[in-house]
């Protein structure tokens, strides 16, 4: 097997525990609200200080990846976020367990630029739309595994054990991936020359400037690939954060409908992201960068919004997920590529463009799970805050006719012409 692949095995793996960590407070919310006396605004700011927190820091982290290489960093955020996965086991009221949220998304801040910052370092463009989506359909098979994981041993020893048991996995996952990997190819024993060569030269740690802020942001490219992000990351955080809980109190779920139900659209979005990623590198082979990853931005937010629409217009359990579950697959065809895109356009700051288009989303993150909450609070219904979600995947849908991967942030010279 050649390492890269390896490397993709790695990074699958710590998808799943990013996301078991991320959904595993939205399968628990019931029982954490009940025993703390929350109420839904209040859980909104539960869920928003985790989002508020990694958009802030989603930047800086971003870059450490391109400065010191994504081994030190992401051993980093694991060992972090996975401390204070366990501490959110430990809280006593509203305000520790916010600051306690709060802590665990500064910690996980990067997380994901970091991988996509390995993945330009390993993997040639043709294979780049494939890894990401690969990285992402573990994720949502993370998220899938939550309510199966997290609904038991709650049952058996009370919610707050789940976050001390998924802290721990965290932190082994990081003591082992210090040890395996290495910031590049020509570090790494055992890779072969033919490997290396199909990989192509990668940048060490270090061995360049960092992103010219001011160059980046006059480019208009990057500012339809932010505004893409944020508002993809309106309906892409309700599944992380609400989903659970619009399903049991807006739609009658029990804890064993979640269990038989709950996973249909976290498996259905991981499908769709491996999909997503394979279908756009060949398309880039046959029509050519610009619409190989447009196309599949353009159909996945487009069926995103019409299924959102559609689950909002059913009070029908079974229809509700099965509207939901596809509205998540076409919204996870589209991930890989937004991400992909950045290595497109970002070169060698591949972390850096990562960090700034996910710190868009995830202020989009934060309105929506702060700005739902209030509505459930004000008005008793769970329907009416899927109202700007739906507008937020119709906007990302007709972004995605700006955004031209072709065109890098830092266009490398032109070589002298020899007289």
């Amino acid at each position: 097997m050649k390492y890269r692949h390896r490397l993709l095995g790695f990074l699958g793996v710590f998808a799943v525990i990013t996301f078991v960590d991320r959904v595993c407070i939205s399968v628990a919310a019931k029982e954490i609200q009940a025993d703390l006396g929350l109420n839904p605004a209040q859980w909104g700011w539960v869920l928003g200080a985790f989002v508020l927190a990694y958009a802030i820091f989603e930047i800086p982290t971003g870059a450490m990846a391109d400065r010191l290489g994504p081994r030190r960093v992401m051993t980093r955020i694991v060992i972090w976020w996975s401390a204070f996965t366990a501490l959110s086991g430990m809280v006593t009221g509203f305000w520790s367990l916010v600051t306690a949220r709060f802590l665990f998304g500064a910690g996980e801040a990067g997380a994901y630029p970091n991988c996509s910052a390995a993945i330009a370092r390993w993997f040639p463009k043709v294979e780049r739309a494939r890894a990401q989506g690969f990285v992402w359909m573990a994720s949502k098979l993370g998220a899938g595994l939550s309510p199966l994981l997290v609904i038991p041993i709650q049952q058996a020893y009370g919610w707050r054990m789940a976050f001390f048991v998924f802290g721990l996995a965290g932190i082994a996952w990081a003591v082992v991936w210090y040890w395996w990997f290495r910031d590049t190819p020509a570090e790494k024993d055992g890779v072969t020359e033919a490997e290396r060569a199909e990989i192509g030269a990668a940048p060490s740690a270090g061995s360049h400037q960092p992103l010219r802020w001011r160059v980046a942001l006059s480019r208009p490219n990057l500012w339809w690939l932010m505004l893409m992000y944020h508002t993809h990351c309106w309906s892409a955080f309700f599944f992380l954060t609400w989903l659970h809980i619009f399903l049991e109190n807006g739609r009658g779920y029990t804890k064993a409908d979640l269990l038989q139900l709950s996973w249909i659209p976290f498996v259905c979005g991981a499908a769709a992201n491996l999909a997503g990623g394979i279908v756009s590198d060949l398309l880039v082979k046959r029509i050519g960068l610009k619409w190989g990853r447009r196309t599949v931005g353009l159909v996945g937010h487009g069926v995103s919004a019409g299924f959102l629409a559609a689950a909002l217009l059913t009070q029908d359990k079974g229809w509700t997920v099965a509207f939901l579950a596809l509205a998540y697959a076409g919204s996870d065809f589209m991930l890989p590529v937004a991400w992909a895109v950045c290595l497109d356009i970002g070169g060698k700051h591949a972390g850096a463009v990562t960090g700034a288009m996910n710190t868009a989303g995830q202020f989009g993150s934060f309105l929506t799970t702060v700005i739902f909450g209030h509505i459930v609070g004000a008005y008793g219904s769970y329907d009416l805050p899927l109202i700007p979600i739906v507008v937020m995947s119709v906007i990302s849908t007709v972004v995605w006719l700006k955004i031209d991967p072709t065109v890098p942030l830092f266009p490398e010279p032109a070589p002298p012409v020899r007289t």
